[in-house]
């Protein structure tokens, strides 16, 4: 009997329950994949904190899995081509991944890199397709230099490797104590805090062209106005009040421009993974019974990379 992660009620991961369940056999277009590491991401929590429409109690937790394949349906192929039962793939934006077995669409997985890990692997595509819609969205072109807040952080990391392909420059804000993990990436670190703009300025020792948030703060969201004049060229994930209110880009998984863009880019991301061209630093792993207290620990400031849990 397969076991996974539901929530029996909205609010607190403290409603949360890991019970047994009789995994679906797959149809045509679907796969059934036995989880080796499923990604944890904030929105894993974020989107079980109310009632949402067109979504019933209980609900199955988690979006990112790696694994192998175990079942395939009739006819079917996976989104990187033709697959095999016993073949390694990651998969992205599916349902209750927080699982010893899950069945999925085929479309949503892709071959493994062989590179990454399954813990680094299941962390791979959310934040590396939020990373290339923002910069895709700002527009960040080959010689510009961009402000990136939150630079030490999954997306801000991401961010920093997609942008040196593109020969962007990257001024980023990080602590000092991360500062190592931004020149590592390719960036430029700079502190946050009191003076962030003046400091972003002398660094950039010219324009910047465009300002990346990926912390929501309005230190964060005062400095980009301040230092960029044309509001299409900031974007942030995290501050929607300000964007509605000031006017500049928001983007969010669920809306149809950024699920089809991102899903445009998966295959992209997994070869540059495969290629060693993409890491994904891995901070902790937890065993899939303990999912509640790891997701205290990414809800901390600075987990320090992503988190798995591990059936």
């Amino acid at each position: 009997m397969a076991t996974h992660w539901v929530a029996k009620d909205w609010g607190s991961p403290e409603h949360w329950e890991l019970v047994e369940y009789e995994v679906p056999a797959p149809v045509h277009g679907e796969i059934t994949v036995r989880v080796r590491a499923a990604g944890m991401n904030p929105a894993d929590r974020k989107h079980l904190a109310g009632p949402r429409d067109g979504v019933a109690l209980p609900v199955p937790i988690g979006y990112e899995i790696s694994g192998e394949i175990t079942a395939i349906g009739p006819d079917t192929s996976i989104g990187s081509g033709p697959a095999a039962i016993g073949d390694e793939v990651v998969a992205f934006r599916v349902s209750g991944g927080y699982a010893t077995d899950v069945t999925i669409p085929a479309e949503k997985a892709f071959a493994k890199p062989a590179a990454l890990t399954h813990p680094e692997a299941a962390n791979l595509l959310l934040v590396g397709t939020t990373a290339a819609e923002m910069l895709a969205v700002t527009n960040a072109k080959a010689g510009e230099t961009i402000l990136l807040h939150g630079a030490s952080g999954a997306v801000g990391v991401s961010v920093l490797q997609q942008a040196a392909r593109l020969g962007v420059r990257v001024i980023g804000t990080a602590s000092p104590a991360r500062f190592d993990e931004v020149r590592r990436f390719g960036g430029i670190p700079i502190a946050y805090g009191e003076g962030l703009a003046d400091r972003a300025s002398d660094t950039a020792g010219g324009a910047i062209a465009a300002a990346l948030d990926a912390v929501g703060t309005d230190e964060a969201v005062d400095a980009s106005l301040e230092l960029v004049a044309a509001r299409d060229r900031i974007v942030t994930i995290a501050a929607a009040g300000r964007a509605r209110t000031e006017g500049f880009r928001w983007i969010v998984g669920s809306a149809p421009a950024s699920a089809r863009f991102r899903d445009s880019i998966r295959g992209e991301l997994v070869s540059l993974a495969a290629h060693g061209m993409l890491e994904v630093p891995v901070a902790r792993t937890y065993p899939l019974s303990e999912a509640v207290e790891a997701t205290r620990f990414l809800a901390g400031e600075h987990p320090g990379g992503k988190i798995a849990l591990i059936p």
